[in-house]
């Protein structure tokens, strides 16, 4: 397998993808990138067996179809001849007739071997060519930072690695073999036929440049059409998906009128757009056709006459019209050449654009395997901020706090202060502006990403679950853990009761993201997911919201058996989940405004006050209860 080059250009991963739609980048980008175009040259001639045999059969295939003009022309000779010849002589004519014939069928038979082997050998090297772009855009999207898919909608990726490659894919058989094959057959027909006469060559070729233009044209605005159609397709499925989703909605405020009318009018833009292809292509085809069979009759009128003349022979004359029989179509071809170009130069753009990305949170040259000690996590001056609309955002400033084994830190705090944050910020989702994220006085930075994952589990509120079984679901962290681990992480996180209810037990697949489960059991699952792993420091990222507090209260109550070899971090709204923390912070716009015990701030009377004032019920005298009878 070629290894695909993804150093040539580096974009910032900052820089956000174009958001244009593909028929404005295809309209905008018509000027060929060379230097993309041979990268993806380089790679079909990474296999160069195959390129060699393909070009070559090319080649061949050509010169023996402009071979074949010849002998019709000695055929039609050699039978006007035998129509003249008296019984005597019509032996040698017959024979030259024979030969004739069989070396057009000798040439076609050649030409159709050859041309076989240059299709297989063509596309073989552009499906290589796929496989490699494949692989390294999927790995890349595996790799890329958070940052990067935040700014980033998934069907532009999809997009991309599907269609976009298909167009980079298609180019080494529809752009550099065809490019090669009319080479081969305007030059030699030019070449062969200016032997025999300079003015039926000019009259016989009169038509190509026109051809050629009107076909190039033709094809960029029914490639830019087809996008657009492509784009128009993607509003409509979209309005589709989403009346359907919502139709309840939609007929509970009796909106059917006003759906209507945007399908109706999403639909009438697709069945312009369609009008509008059928124009171009019936109107290019049908003048292209004329200008071929004018310049046909301009070759039949001088060629007559000069046959009249005895200038040249009737054969001749034939050769010259069979000539152009065999260009019309490979001529017709010079706007699929054009467009392939212009294709391959658009779809790789935007397909190396990903390839060649380089992550912002990537391991260092020198990153170390982190080395698991007490299981300490240290945030020591951490600020970080986002880029919004070319203006920076600040999330957190100058977060200070520490968690060891068998202790547990509870971040609280209003929507949007940056407690998700710091879950990010902990397994290296993304790095901090400034100041230092330590585990084990080891700075994050300087140690490596798989090994930090493995240390650091973030359990958050969206739990994602795959098309999978609910066995292949927990054990997606560690995919050799054996079966009791599996059991026993679900009998932690509470959910194993509900598996073994199930008819296929473990085996039960649980739908398209978990859609066969309930909010609270797809939680429950993503924490039996998270156990497995036996991380030192696990992060609970509002990972409970969809939970009741009875069962809440009985996972907290396993996770507190065995916490004492790990560092546990609650993200809640809820206080209940963090009451019983070692320390608690309170953030607020990005700081922290409050920390202590659960005691502690009670007594403070701050903000972490009122809001255990609104989620518990106060006494007559206005004294919160205690914590025991308010817990849950």
């Amino acid at each position: 397998m070629t290894k695909v080059d993804t150093h040539n250009s580096i974009p910032d991963e900052h820089d956000g993808l174009s958001r244009s739609s593909r028929a404005d980048q295809f309209s905008r980008g018509n000027k060929l990138e060379l230097k993309l175009l041979l990268r993806i040259i380089k790679m079909g001639f990474a296999h160069r067996y195959r390129m060699v045999i393909a070009i070559l059969a090319t080649a061949g295939a050509s010169i023996f179809q402009l071979f074949i003009p010849r002998y019709v022309g000695d055929a039609v000779d050699n039978a006007q001849g035998l129509l003249a010849l008296n019984n005597s002589a019509t032996t040698n004519a017959e024979e030259a007739l024979f030969f004739a014939a069989f070396m057009i069928v000798t040439l076609s038979v050649a030409r159709g071997l050859l041309t076989m082997l240059q299709n297989y050998h063509g596309e073989a090297i552009g499906h290589c060519i796929g496989y490699e772009l494949r692989v390294a855009f999927y790995d890349k999207i595996q790799k890329l930072s958070f940052d990067f898919h935040d700014k980033v909608h998934t069907g532009d990726l999809i997009t991309r690695g599907m269609l976009d490659l298909e167009g980079v894919r298609m180019f080494i058989s529809t752009g550099v073999v065809r490019l090669a094959m009319l080479i081969v057959l305007v030059g030699g027909a030019t070449a062969l036929m200016i032997t025999n006469d300079i003015l039926l060559t000019f009259l016989a070729l009169s038509f190509v440049p026109f051809v050629a233009w009107k076909s190039s044209v033709a094809r960029l605005r029914l490639r830019w059409l087809w996008l657009l159609m492509q784009d128009r397709l993607g509003v409509i499925t979209r309005l589709m998906e989403e009346n359907l989703n919502g139709i309840r909605v939609v007929r509970a405020f009796t909106a059917e009128k006003y759906e209507l009318k945007k399908f109706d009018i999403a639909s009438a833009n697709i069945l312009q757009t369609a009008i509008n292809r059928v124009k171009v292509r019936v109107g290019s085809t049908t003048v292209m056709s004329f200008s071929f069979f004018l310049a046909m009759g301009f070759v039949l009128w001088i060629g007559g006459q000069k046959v009249i003349n005895d200038e040249i022979s009737v054969g001749k004359l034939a050769e010259f019209l069979a000539f152009m029989t065999i260009l019309q179509m490979p001529v017709r071809q010079i706007g699929m050449l054009v467009n392939s170009f212009a294709r391959a130069s658009t779809c790789g753009s935007r397909l190396f654009e990903i390839i060649d990305r380089v992550p912002n949170v990537y391991d260092t040259p020198n990153a170390s395997e982190l080395t698991i000690g007490e299981g300490t996590l240290k945030f020591e001056n951490v600020s970080f901020s986002f880029t919004k609309d070319n203006r920076k955002v600040e999330v957190l400033r100058n977060i200070n706090f520490s968690v060891g084994a068998g202790e547990t830190l509870g971040i609280v705090g209003p929507p949007g202060s940056g407690k998700s944050t710091v879950a990010q910020l902990a397994p290296r989702f993304y790095d901090v502006d400034s100041g230092t994220i330590y585990i084990n006085d080891q700075d994050i930075r300087e140690i490596s990403i798989e090994s930090l994952r493995r240390f650091v589990c973030v359990i958050q509120q969206d739990s994602f679950l795959f098309t999978a079984s609910i066995e292949n679901n927990t054990a997606y962290g560690n995919p050799w853990v054996d079966d009791d681990e599996i059991l026993s992480a679900n009998q932690a996180a509470q959910f194993h009761e509900h598996v073994d209810q199930l008819p296929l037990k473990y085996k039960t697949l649980v739908g398209e993201r978990g859609v066969s489960l309930s909010g609270g059991q797809r939680q429950r699952l993503s924490i039996a997911r998270g156990l497995v792993t036996e991380p030192a420091i696990i992060i609970f990222d509002d990972s409970t919201a969809s939970i009741d507090a009875v069962t809440e209260r009985l996972i907290r109550k396993n996770l507190d058996e065995s916490s004492h070899t790990r560092g546990t971090i609650i993200i809640s709204h809820r206080l209940t989940s963090l009451m019983h923390a070692k320390e608690i912070l309170f953030v607020d716009k990005g700081e922290i405004i409050e920390r202590g015990s659960h005691e502690q701030l009670i007594s403070l009377k701050g903000k972490y006050f009122e809001l255990y004032q609104l989620q518990t019920r106060s006494g007559s005298n206005g004294v919160p209860l205690k914590k025991g009878r308010a817990d849950y």
